[in-house]
Parts: C-alpha cells; structure tokens; sequence
C-alpha cells in the first residue's frame, strides 16, 4: 500500500476551549499546534482561522497571519484551509480565503442538517463557483462529502467538466444530519468512487479512530484532530492535536502502512500535477 496521508484538524469552528483547552485560537496557539502535529506525524494542517476570542472568520488577514506562523514553524507542510468557514457564513466570505491561493483546500460537496435548525448550505450553484474559483486559481480541492449524494454530485460535475481529475475525497461520517460513521457507511462510500481516485476519512467523535483503522486497512488517508474529536479515549481529553495523530501513527504502525511527508503526500496526491 501507499504510504499514509494524516490530515491534522487543528482548530475547526465550532469546538471552544472548555470542552479541550488545547484549542487553538490565536496565531501562536495555531503555529504551535501546526507544529506539534506535524512532528507527530501531520503532513497536511486543516484550519479554521479564529479571532483571540474564538470568534471563527474567514478573514483572509486573519488567515494569512496564520498560514505565515506555520510555515515559519513547518516550511513543508501542506495547509488546507477551510472555505466551510461556519454555519450562516455567505459563499464570498468562505471563499475569500481563495484569494490567498494555497496549494489545497476543501470544498464542500452538498448541503447538510446540522442539528437544530442549522443548515449548512451548498448548493450546486455554490459547489460549481467553488470549484471553478479553485481551478482558476489552481488550489488543489479536497472534495467533502457527508453522504453518498455529494459523492453522486461530484461525478456528476466531473463529468461536465466542472471538477477535474486528480480528485481526492473526504468522507466526513458521524455528522448530526449526515451519514453515520459505521463500517458499512464506509465501504458504501469508498466503494462509490472511481478507482484512481483518492480518498481521506473523517469520524466525528467515537467514530475518528475506529474509521482511521477501517481506512487505514483498506489502502485510504486519515484526519484527525481537535475539530473533529477531542478525546483520546473515552472520557480522557486529548492533550493537544499530537496526540491524536500519534494515535493515527500507532493505528498505521499496526497495518504496516509507514507515514508520508509533505513531499510524498503531494505525490501520492498529485498536487503538482494539478496545479501546473
């Protein structure tokens, strides 16, 4: 199998520092965290930019003050900005991050219920301006799917031309609203995508580590992180982004699957490809 991918989600939008203090919000907290999981074993940085307070935003000043820290710290990495931004954001402003043009970023792929009355609002006229802002700007998308029906309407634009090849999918499972996190959804996902496509998985909660195992065995890309999970274990809190990926390290050490760098993940991802 090809070496492993970890994404490390470091921040997210919606997780505060009284459910983990180790969520990062300022530029420094970020950097370090950055730094932290990519000496874990991280080779792409997931970020949520944050104010001082918490606050998210999809400033890009914001952003650049972030993405300017870890480089300082992390000159090789691969940062993925989010252009999710969060719940009742407008598509210009989870978009202005494209201004920046970072090498990769994530693309949503379909709206989601998101509990209550939040709604997370994609819809195909927002996922087509996305995609042709990235190709325009030549910003790798990593394709965020919470369903199998994202997955549908990413082929479905992939074979208008809409989104191009090399694609690299994220399953987001577990999310209130979106498909669950067992081993079927897994397989009914993974099995849904073309075959020299890549692909990455999300457990939300109790789901990171038992579906990080399940793709790990089957040849896929993990992410882990603080956005996403913030415990260990149960009932025991995560002390930082670290140890999570060191998590994700044991699980691949286990199926005999070694860890890329920056370097391999742009390879194995055909970024350069891409982008060229």
């Amino acid at each position: 199998m090809e070496k492993l991918i970890i994404t490390c989600a470091i921040s997210g939008a919606e997780v505060m520092k009284e459910h983990n203090p180790y969520v990062p919000y300022t530029v420094q907290e970020m950097a370090e965290e950055a730094y932290q999981a990519v000496m874990a074993g991280a080779s792409v940085i997931h970020v949520h930019a944050r104010y001082d307070d918490g606050t998210p935003t999809q400033d890009k000043d914001r952003y650049k003050e972030i993405m300017d820290a870890i480089r300082v710290r992390c000159p090789d990495v691969i940062i993925q900005p989010s252009t999710g931004g969060a719940v009742g954001m407008t598509r210009d402003e989870r978009l202005a991050v494209a201004d920046l043009c970072p090498e990769m970023a994530t693309l949503d792929c379909g709206t989601l219920n998101f509990g209550g009355d939040d709604i997370f609002v994609n819809t195909e006229n927002d996922i087509i301006h996305f995609a042709k802002t990235m190709q325009d700007k030549k910003i790798f998308p990593e394709l965020e799917c919470f369903e199998k029906g994202h997955i549908d309407t990413v082929l479905r634009l992939h074979r208008k031309g809409i989104i191009k090849a090399p694609m690299h999918f994220s399953f987001v499972l577990g999310v209130n609203g979106g498909m669950t996190g067992e081993a079927r959804d897994f397989h009914f996902m993974r099995e849904s995508i073309p075959l020299e496509a890549t692909y990455s998985v999300v457990g939300i909660g109790r789901f990171e580590f038992p579906l990080a195992e399940l793709s790990i065995a089957h040849g896929g890309h993990v992410r882990v992180g603080l956005e996403d999970n913030i415990y260990l274990e149960k009932g025991v809190l995560a002390n930082g982004n670290k140890d999570l990926v060191l998590k994700a390290v044991l699980l691949a050490k286990k199926h005999n699957r070694e860890i890329a760098t920056p370097k391999e993940a742009r390879h194995i991802l055909k970024i350069k490809e891409h982008t060229t």
